[in-house]
């Protein structure tokens, strides 16, 4: 199969355990591109935390950000964004408040939280020296009320990140965050949510891309690990799961490589495009 455009997850997928992307893989991609293949990242992160990678890696393709609410150029300029709606993100908050789970929402550069948890935080912040954004130009704002994020008319939310480690208490969630009408859930990890707008996905993204760079979906390859990365894996043309994937991924794909801590994306590359 002559794959001309390979679609990339980031977390569990691209980048190890350690947030790195090893060298074998960095090579491998930038051989894929010698070969005019489009090296495209997926991603349910924060843009400002994908264009970071992609400069890394000298991409100069486009960027599915907050698992497809935003979709840029390789210059950062906008082919599309769906935010979430002002009435639904109030309802979100609100529900997500009433339970006591802990959350939160981001637009292209910042994330947005009530509650201050230190660990989280600092995880988040690219201000911490050991926080899975370091050096990548992320603000964290503790806002106090609701209020204070729906009178902002300049405020673009994209996408909530809902954590609990309570997975009965995350399925409650998802029932109640389901009776909104306009929302898609999906999620990265076992103990999260993630909530964007209707028809946001990984997969809506492919599809655009494709049509925008006349490129047979037959033609594709998509490589992620959790079930976010479904819409995308079961419309590409070679679906590629990750070693460490959740096992409701790994069912439905095509080929399954090593996990992330052992270049499973250089083998997928090395496989079906090298």
């Amino acid at each position: 199969m002559n794959i001309k455009l390979i679609a990339i997850d980031m977390d569990g997928t691209l980048l190890n355990s350690s947030n790195k992307i090893t060298e074998r893989t960095k090579k491998a991609i930038a051989m894929a591109k010698e070969k005019n293949v489009e090296v495209v990242l997926a991603t349910g992160r924060v843009l400002k935390s994908a264009l970071y990678y992609a400069d890394l890696l000298n991409l100069d393709s486009y960027i599915a950000a907050c698992n497809g609410a935003i979709l840029v150029d390789n210059n950062g300029n906008d082919l599309y964004r769906k935010p979430i709606e002002k009435k639904k993100l109030e309802k979100i908050m609100e529900i997500g408040h009433d339970m006591s789970v802990y959350f939160h929402f981001y637009n292209e550069d910042t994330f947005f939280t009530r509650t201050y948890v230190k660990e989280i935080v600092d995880y988040y912040s690219s201000s911490s020296s050991s926080g899975k954004f370091t050096g990548q130009s992320i603000d964290v704002d503790i806002y106090k009320s609701i209020e204070d994020i729906a009178e902002r008319v300049d405020l673009d939310v994209f996408k909530f990140l809902f954590i609990d480690n309570n997975l009965d208490k995350l399925l409650q969630l998802k029932e109640r965050l389901g009776s909104i009408e306009g929302i898609s859930i999906s999620k990265s990890w076992a103990n999260n949510l993630e909530v964007m707008e209707e028809g946001v996905s990984k997969g809506r993204s492919l599809e655009h891309l494709c049509q925008l760079m006349n490129i047979p979906l037959d033609n594709t390859m998509a490589i992620g690990d959790n079930e976010n990365d479904l819409s995308m894996l079961e419309i590409a043309g070679i679906s590629v799961g990750m070693g460490n994937g959740a096992k409701s991924v790994l069912e439905k794909v095509d080929f399954i490589t090593s996990d992330n801590d052992h270049d499973g994306v250089a083998e997928a590359i090395e496989k079906f495009v090298l």
